[in-house]
């Protein structure tokens, strides 16, 4: 299918290839909302409290995209689209998505979620650019080996537990009953079916994403890490963007910065620890990933963790403004720097 796909794109003219890339970058976010709707859905109906569905399932449903296209492209010998898509992921979902959601209405932080999974974020983010070093390689060159995707995998599980623990120490028994009383029941058989329906949708949108991308760069000349880093990472985040905008027009936008400080931290483990360990020869670190995308991630996650620890407990319009200035700067960079890659 893939070889297909493949064939049929590069010898299409450059508007077909195009075109797919955007239809399927729509289908992939589209997919993922199928998929976390009907994933609350069952949990919800299944016991679990709405607060460890926010710290767990729909950080984990929204990230699939960036999951399923970085794999594809590790297994396919496409490691700066993999790696670019981990880091560029978390650099829109903090940049961007927090900065507009930001400059739409504040956004309250909790205290308890910066404590705990606000620190994991960026020690996980640190941990990424460090196994990303050239001294930790045997051939001196930046790679990220397949033990370290299996040693992420772990993390990712220990994550999950935690999670989940801290998640339910913080509900008290009223609020769980009044979740389980506020929910209606629905179809368990249907949505059962949507979930899977969502997840074959992200498969096999990312299938003709992949291809898309390459021969895209490849005809206007334009590096795929860099696609990767913007466009593919963008499109990949649409789910954390929608989640973020509806977050903040509900009034509760405090939703929004729980998703994207578990999509981010889920972005080195899942996204990236799953790339990883599929790939036996392991992911080679471009040179230029040095000098933008690793210290733009790093960048802009202390911004972030700024923004958000402070007394106010509120990310305003002036912290919504600077992440969204340091993304737009990032980007304009990623272009200007194109000689470099």
């Amino acid at each position: 299918m893939e070889e297909i796909i493949t064939n049929f794109l590069t010898s299409a003219p450059i508007i077909v290839p195009i075109v797919a890339l955007l239809v399927s970058l729509y289908t992939v976010g589209k997919g993922a909302d199928i998929l976390v709707d009907n994933a609350v859905s069952l949990s919800l109906q299944w016991g679990i409290p709405k607060m460890v569905l926010g710290a767990t399932l729909v950080s984990l449903g929204t990230t699939v995209p960036e999951a399923s296209v970085s794999v594809a492209a590790a297994i396919q010998g496409n490691p700066d689209l993999s790696l670019g898509n981990a880091i560029g992921s978390i650099i829109v979902d903090t940049g961007l998505i927090i900065g507009i959601a930001a400059l739409l209405g504040n956004l309250p932080v909790d205290a308890m979620l910066v404590k705990r999974q606000g620190r994991l974020q960026f020690i996980f983010a640190l941990l990424l650019a460090l196994v990303c070093l050239p001294i930790f390689s045997i051939d001196g060159k930046g790679r990220i080996y397949q033990w370290v995707g299996f040693i992420f995998v772990f993390l990712l599980c220990s994550y999950m537990y935690l999670s989940l623990k801290w998640a339910k120490e913080s509900v008290s028994e009223a609020s769980k009953q009044q979740d389980e009383e506020d929910e209606k029941k629905g179809n368990v058989a249907l949505e059962l079916f949507l979930m899977f329906l969502g997840i074959a949708i992200v498969v096999i949108s990312s299938k003709v994403l992949i291809p898309s991308v390459a021969i895209v760069a490849r005809k206007i000349g334009i590096p795929q890490s860099i696609i990767a880093a913007t466009i593919v990472a963008f499109g990949t985040s649409v789910p954390e963007l929608v989640t973020a905008i509806t977050s903040v027009r509900k009034g509760v936008g405090e939703l929004a910065v729980g998703n994207v400080v578990g999509a981010d931290i889920l972005n080195v483990l899942f996204v990236l620890g799953l790339s990883a360990a599929v790939t036996p020869q392991g992911i080679a670190v471009p040179i230029y990933f040095y000098y933008l995308q690793i210290p733009s991630m790093l960048l802009i996650l202390i911004v972030f963790r700024f923004c958000s620890t402070r007394k106010s407990a509120v990310i305003g319009k002036v912290g919504g403004a600077i992440l969204f200035s340091f993304y737009m700067i990032y980007l304009v960079l990623n272009f200007l720097m194109k000689g470099m890659h």
